[in-house]
């Protein structure tokens, strides 16, 4: 009985030993083949989440799309503390990227293949120390969009100069209609990060003038009394008193759906937001026009790579990961986020694309010297900027309020 017992036992380890090998082995192939694609397009996830499906049906692999709330902030946490996801859709005309590339977070891409599938130039101009960290497959761009059949009706025309812009809306609200869509809440300043800079490179005479007069000049160098500062405020000072009631608390989709409804004939926007405003299915023509300078034939936008994935340095799956990217830089598998979001992409093979007519007064600036990169890549935070512009909007264009708001944004930045 003894050694029955005993042999039974035995047969027991046994068993839990197979089963404990068998489950080790399942598990590690698993996550041979794991990998985390970490997102901030949250109005796109559905797109990702097919392109991802795809993928591990192809590869036979398990990657898995992350959206998580105010991802930048999660992002910045996890990298901090070495948990970093295996590929990271990121801006890399951020300072945060600069720095963590420098820092060494990402993997250098400088040599792989699905380079070669972008036009010349489009990621090379996001190079840290001459080395490629990141696949820019699409750009933003930051305009207006417009309620053609209403400028139609009322006879408005999109305007060649800024001069014209004012008299616009002059007209609209000489019609008895509200120009503006504003979303002039301090949560969703962001929203007005490209009039603003645009105002600034306007004003100063070019993106890089705009940088040395707010970045890169002396400690409490913005001035109310200055010409540029004037310039600048003057310019910001068409959205005081011009947007739907209560706008000052109004979010993104609040200013969206004020669009949408016809309420006001004027979104002040980037294109990303065309799929949303696609969303309320409006019952009129969506157009776009862009910022316009201070003569006619200056117009010109803002923006920058907006679908761009980046590999963590710490990724147990490198090459996997690479994978990833040169199956999302198909034309026929980045056609299916294409198709929905309608940006401009940096494919080769898809320049000929332009399914969008909505943006098109707008995108038609995209990848040529009309379009200016954000001018936060140089900046350390650019949180404080936004909330500078709704500040001054919000106290009806006091311009000593802008000066020292910007003072105390880029003071820091100074020392």
């Amino acid at each position: 009985m003894k050694r029955i017992i005993k042999a039974l036992g035995m047969l027991v380890v046994l068993i839990f030993v197979s089963v404990g090998c068998e489950s080790s082995g399942n598990e590690t192939a698993a996550n041979d083949n794991r990998l985390e694609v970490f997102n901030q397009k949250k109005e796109m996830t559905n797109q990702l989440q097919q392109i991802v499906d795809q993928f591990n049906e192809e590869f036979d692999a398990n990657a898995e799309l992350v959206t998580v709330p105010d991802p930048g902030t999660v992002l910045k946490t996890r990298i901090s503390n070495d948990d970093a996801p295996d590929i990271i859709n990121i801006y890399p005309q951020n300072a945060d990227f600069e720095l963590w590339a420098n820092d060494e977070q990402f993997v250098d891409l400088s040599e792989e293949p699905f380079l070669d599938k972008l036009i010349d130039g489009a990621a090379e101009q996001y190079m840290v120390n001459d080395k490629v960290y990141n696949l820019p497959l699409t750009t933003n761009a930051w305009g207006f969009f417009y309620n053609q059949d209403k400028f139609e009706e009322l006879g408005l025309s999109t305007p060649e100069s800024f001069a014209e812009f004012e008299q616009l809306v002059e007209d609209i609200i000489d019609a008895g209609e509200i120009p503006f869509a504003g979303s002039f809440s301090t949560q969703d300043s962001w929203t007005l990060n490209g009039f603003h800079q645009l105002a600034w490179a306007n004003a100063a005479g070019g993106a890089e003038e705009a940088n040395e007069y707010l970045r890169f000049s002396d400690v409490d160098a913005i001035h109310a009394d200055d010409e540029v500062t004037k310039k600048v405020a003057n310019q910001l000072s068409l959205l005081v008193g011009t947007a739907q009631p209560n706008a000052n608390g109004a979010s993104y989709a609040d200013a969206v759906a004020t669009f949408a409804s016809g309420e006001a004939l004027i979104l002040p926007n980037g294109i990303w937001a065309l799929p949303a405003i696609n969303e309320q299915q409006p019952d009129f023509t969506v157009r776009s026009f862009a910022y316009p300078g201070e003569e006619q034939g200056e117009t010109y936008t803002v923006g920058a790579a907006d679908l761009a994935f980046s590999i963590s340095s710490q990724s147990d799956n490198q090459e996997l990961a690479k994978q990833f990217l040169d199956f999302i830089s198909r034309p026929e598998i980045l056609d299916i986020y294409y198709q929905v979001d309608g940006m401009p992409t940096s494919l080769a093979e898809m320049q000929d694309n332009q399914d969008f007519e909505e943006t098109e007064g707008v995108t038609r600036l995209a990848f040529t010297d009309k379009q200016m990169i954000w001018l936060q890549k140089d900046w350390d935070s650019e949180e404080s900027f936004w909330h500078s512009t709704v500040d001054f909007i919000n106290s009806e264009g006091d311009i000593d309020l802008l000066a020292n708001s910007l003072n105390q944004v880029f003071n820091p930045m100074k020392k």
